[in-house]
């Protein structure tokens, strides 16, 4: 149950984005701005996390060990995640967004088999590819019906297809999220914590992060006071808090295909809090009946991914040595 807790207190810290990212284009801010600014904060606020516990030499150490890997995958789970849910915020409402970011749930358990386990055999160890998680994308399933039953009561806010570029967009990151995460992971073999393992990924994609800036100081100018002191709330609470927690329960869930889909499914919950934030703070149109109801099956579905990732008999000990792993 810690990964599942640890993974739904992310998924309220990320819904930040979500309200912050709307909030800031309806206000005449560019997305550039939004995506590159919260990393260019979260670089100084982890390094300071991280030196105080000691653990930027190994972190280092690894990066020069493979940089091309870090690099790549960095621009992947944080390039190609973060960019297109700040351009999708220029044609979406935060919580379409955060409604269709809900693909991640599935997309994390089809990236499976692209992934190797290793196994004993009467030969001796061998390495296999991983198999989808059936039960749990069954679940998953279950809880996106319940997300598309909330879009469904603000079907009729929409215009037209000014929505479907961000649709697609935040598809694409739904994808690159958890493959870049999940590729970080096996690289750094467990001799990383998620400290370290976000700071790295943050640095290594920098360069990306500067070519968006360069383009936006040149397209839109340099950012407002207002847009500074958001996409700083954002780096605080999605970009270090939410990620750690994110990436500290993926940790604890390593090993375990059934629970790494439930961690991933906690993500459902961005919806309801997305849909809250900007009810309360953009004044938004209240949910509907229906979308009450697909809140109720995303909880629901919820409720199952946890029932079914609680450790079997005889897993106990298993489970114990996992979670200090992690």
């Amino acid at each position: 149950m810690r990964p599942i807790a640890l993974g739904a207190a992310s998924a309220l810290l990320f819904a930040v984005t979500f309200v912050l990212n709307r909030g800031m284009e309806l206000a005449g801010g560019s997305w550039l701005w939004s995506a590159s600014l919260r990393y260019f904060f979260m670089v100084p606020l982890l390094l300071l996390l991280v030196g105080a516990r000691g653990r930027l030499r190994p972190l280092f150490r690894e990066i020069r060990l493979r940089p091309g890997s870090w690099l790549l995958w960095s621009f992947v789970g944080f390039g190609l995640f973060y960019a297109p849910i700040c351009f999708a915020a220029a044609y979406s409402p935060g919580w379409l967004t955060a409604g269709v970011w809900q693909i991640t749930i599935v997309s994390g358990s089809l990236l499976v088999p692209f992934f190797y386990e290793t196994v004993m055999t009467a030969e001796g160890a061998r390495r296999r590819r991983q198999k989808l998680p059936l039960r749990g994308l069954a679940l998953s399933l279950i809880i996106l019906a319940g997300v598309a039953l909330m879009q469904i009561g603000y079907a009729s806010a929409l215009h037209g297809g000014e929505a479907w570029l961000g649709v697609l967009a935040v598809a694409a990151a739904s994808f690159a999220y958890p493959l870049g995460n999940r590729k970080m992971m096996e690289l750094c073999g467990g001799r990383l914590d998620a400290y370290q393992r976000v700071l790295g990924m943050t640095i290594a994609s920098l360069p990306f992060w500067l070519l968006l800036a360069v383009l936006g100081w040149t397209m839109e100018g340099p950012p407002s006071g207002g847009q500074l002191l958001q996409t700083l709330l954002i780096a605080v609470f999605a970009g270090v808090a939410a990620t750690v927690l994110f990436f500290h329960a993926t940790d604890l869930a390593r090993g375990s295909t059934e629970k790494m889909a439930s961690v991933e499914a906690t993500q459902s919950l961005e919806v309801l809090f997305a849909a809250g934030g900007e009810t309360l703070l953009l004044g938004s149109a209240y949910p509907s009946p229906v979308s009450w109801i697909g809140t109720g099956v995303v909880m629901a579905g919820m409720v199952l991914h946890s029932y079914a990732s609680r450790p079997r008999s005889g897993s106990f000990r298993t489970d114990r040595a996992e979670a200090k792993e992690g």
